[in-house]
């Protein structure tokens, strides 16, 4: 199966706090589930952490590589850039990622790497992974917190994206 590409400072397991989330979802491909997360304005129809999501070049709500955009979750204002965006191809998982921060001092800066993919497996299934690792005083706040709120919401979030996508299918 295929990996999450991780730019320096942001490797799985280095950072401050480190989720990873998947499914695997039959009678459904990456092309049907593509479009429910690479249009932000679909995300807080099945995403209830996800709002005010606004693009600051006017482009949007498609996400496209060096996209800049910015929205709430978990209660911050994350400014975002759009730093991987490879739809499905047959033979090619689909991947999107963004690195994301959240200005502040030393105690409220915060900076993340989120990155999904997309890949359809044999049988007619696909896989949903996303992964995120964050660095900085509230993402080690948040990785002290049991249950992880983050890893909880992202869970959520690919579960509300597959049943957004099977339902858009039937």
């Amino acid at each position: 199966m295929s990996e999450i590409f991780w730019p320096e400072g942001y490797l799985a397991g280095t950072t401050d706090n480190y989720v990873s989330n998947e499914i695997t979802v039959a009678n459904l491909s990456a092309a049907e589930v593509w479009p429910h997360l690479n249009n932000t304005s679909a995300w807080p129809t099945y995403y209830a952490n996800a709002s005010e999501i606004r693009f600051h070049d006017g482009s949007g709500p498609e996400l496209s590589k060096g996209a800049r955009f910015r929205f709430t979750t978990f209660g911050f204002p994350v400014e975002a850039e759009v730093t991987e965006h490879e739809p499905p191809v047959a033979g090619k998982p689909a991947r999107v990622a963004w690195h994301g921060w959240v200005e502040g001092d030393a105690d409220g800066r915060l900076d993340v790497h989120h990155a999904w993919l997309f890949e359809d497996l044999p049988g007619g299934r696909v896989r949903i992974l996303t992964q995120e690792t964050q660095n900085g005083k509230p993402a080690r706040d948040l990785a002290a917190t049991r249950p992880n709120p983050m890893l909880n919401a992202h869970q959520d979030w690919i579960d509300g994206l597959a049943a957004t996508a099977k339902h858009a299918k039937a």
